[in-house]
């Protein structure tokens, strides 16, 4: 049975561990990677952002960050789930919790930055309604080669 909790600080590590674990299966570690998650509290939410973390029978084994973009555009990222525990739909059920966080807080945009390696994670995304959208110049990841879009007015309207 899956559980979303709002992040405490005896989270910090395991945050950053299940992070890890995804990068370095797919990628690299990156700047941006070591500057979110090695101070996540002060990178991420006293920056007004918010991070969740998924316990399966009370056990941590996955996350996700919603980080603050603009008063009404948040960035969905860091999300992960344990090596172990994938094949029970954990992350779509953070995603789905993530979409639901945004709409109660009445955001108009979540974006996400992703690699077009990821067919899984892509499908799961666009299931939900994202949409991709034209990358800026200059990111922070070199791994991000593809940029999505929910709107979270349209979503209201159409998932209901």
């Amino acid at each position: 049975m899956l559980t979303i909790v709002p992040f405490e600080t005896k989270y910090t590590q395991i945050f950053k561990d299940l992070n890890i674990e995804w990068i370095t299966e797919y990628f690299k570690i990156e700047e941006k990677d070591r500057e979110l998650l090695e101070n996540s509290q002060a990178s991420i939410i006293d920056k007004g952002g918010f991070i969740f973390i998924g316990l399966w029978n009370n056990e941590p084994v996955g996350c996700f960050a919603l980080i603050r973009k603009n008063k009404k555009r948040y960035e969905l990222g860091k999300m992960a789930v344990s090596k172990s525990y994938h094949g029970l739909q954990i992350g779509q059920k953070l995603l789905l919790y993530a979409i639901d966080f945004a709409k109660n807080k009445n955001w108009n945009t979540l974006e996400l930055y992703s690699s077009t390696k990821l067919d899984a994670a892509l499908h799961i995304y666009k299931k939900y309604g994202f949409t991709e959208t034209p990358l800026e110049d200059n990111l922070d990841y070199l791994r991000s080669d593809i940029k999505m879009e929910l709107k979270l007015k349209q979503y209201n309207n159409e998932y209901q």
